[in-house]
């Protein structure tokens, strides 16, 4: 195997499946990145496992040359080293050659490495998937659905299931939840399909998959395709192909979490009431739970106070947009109601409260298609 190729696609290429490899595996020949070059351009491919990137370089893009194939073949090199190697090359240009024995020569400029390969042959097939489930929507829409969702998977292992974030697609609609058990996150987004009749679906994807999934898309409205299988999840993004497992198991009805009335309704300046909770956070923070009190008060002024003995107390004053209801006085966590303020865009947020000790649900003012939920903490 012999080509050259420009050392910033390399680069791109090479990070992007990294994000796929595996630190610690049962099977030696996964802490690798396999190359494959054709002769229509080069393949990498990193896999743990669970997840499973493959960054594909054509020869040509846009009337310019980016790789160079002087003879085709594949080689799997251990990724560390190779990744170090290929960011540290001096020259544009980077030449590649495997030699007999796995023998691999990587040239840049005056610079020459020589490091030993795994015969390709030994690493795992991706899955082959077949395209009976198919969903597409643009891949900025995709990034927020996941960014706005994936933060509120729990981190424990004692419900597997709750690691993974649920989507329902119906109605050429796809509903993303996640929740461990003390929040919830909820985003909606139109998708188109393949399937006639739209039947009802669901899956749980890793949490941990679609962190990664985010890190490697691009920022463009460019239409990604996801298929869908009873185990696997793929998405198809130009030169670019992420597989995920996913997880087993029936995720829990969340829908009866969400209450569909509220006693108390205030509407809020987000960006001011973010920093009203973070500021109150300081103190709380050295507290056991990080929790803070919220109440309203008379001419529609809400108080944010946090009070942890052997350090101190805070209080704030915060003027509410629009109040309507009856009094409250609720705790909560202050990492999770900035996490949530985070997650909903737009200036002005509405928290709907239905009692001290409740769930309560909080609402963008100009976007529907989202919903951040909280348990309170109990503290009065």
């Amino acid at each position: 195997m012999k080509f050259y190729i420009q050392k910033e696609r390399l680069i791109k290429s090479v990070q992007d499946v990294m994000k796929a490899v595996a630190s610690r595996t049962t099977i030696p020949i996964l802490v690798g990145i396999k190359i494959d070059a054709t002769e229509e351009g080069v393949a990498f491919t990193g896999s743990d496992s669970d997840i499973s990137i493959k960054s594909f370089i054509p020869k040509e893009e846009d009337d310019l040359e980016i790789v160079d194939i002087v003879e085709t073949g594949s080689i799997v090199l251990q990724a560390r080293f190779f990744g170090e190697i290929v960011k540290k090359l001096p020259e544009a240009i980077v030449e590649i050659v495997v030699e007999d024995q796995f023998k691999t020569i990587i040239r840049s400029g005056n610079a020459e490495f020589v490091i030993h390969g795994l015969d390709a042959e030994e690493y795992p097939r991706l899955p082959q998937i077949e395209e009976e489930k198919s969903y597409t929507m643009p891949t900025d829409l995709l990034k927020t659905l996941i960014k706005q969702t994936v933060f509120a998977v729990s981190t424990s292992e004692t419900r597997p299931i709750l690691t993974g974030v649920n989507w329902t697609f119906a109605n050429n609609e796809l509903t993303a939840v996640a929740t461990d058990s003390h929040r919830l996150a909820l985003k909606k987004a139109p998708l188109q399909s393949n399937i006639e009749n739209n039947s009802v679906y669901n899956i749980v994807i890793p949490g941990k998959s679609l962190n990664e999934l985010t890190k490697v898309l691009e920022d463009s409205n460019e239409p990604i395709q996801f298929v869908v299988t009873e185990n696997q999840i793929l998405f198809k993004a130009k030169n670019l192909l992420f597989f995920s497992r996913l997880l087993e198991g029936k995720y829990p009805d969340t829908s009866k979490l969400v209450p569909t009335e509220s006693n108390t309704d205030v509407k809020l300046n987000s960006k001011d009431f973010l920093q009203a909770v973070d500021r109150a956070s300081l103190l709380a923070r050295e507290g056991k739970n990080n929790v803070i009190k919220f109440s309203t008060l008379e001419a529609g002024t809400i108080e944010i106070s946090s009070y942890t003995p052997e350090i101190g107390k805070v209080v704030e004053k915060v003027k509410s947009l629009a109040m309507d209801g009856e009094e409250i006085k609720i705790s909560f966590s202050a990492k999770y109601m900035m996490d949530a303020l985070r997650a909903i865009d737009g200036t002005e947020v509405t928290i709907y409260f239905t009692g001290a000790m409740r769930p309560f649900i909080i609402k963008s003012n100009v976007d529907e298609s989202i919903l951040q939920l909280l348990l309170p903490v109990r503290t009065f």
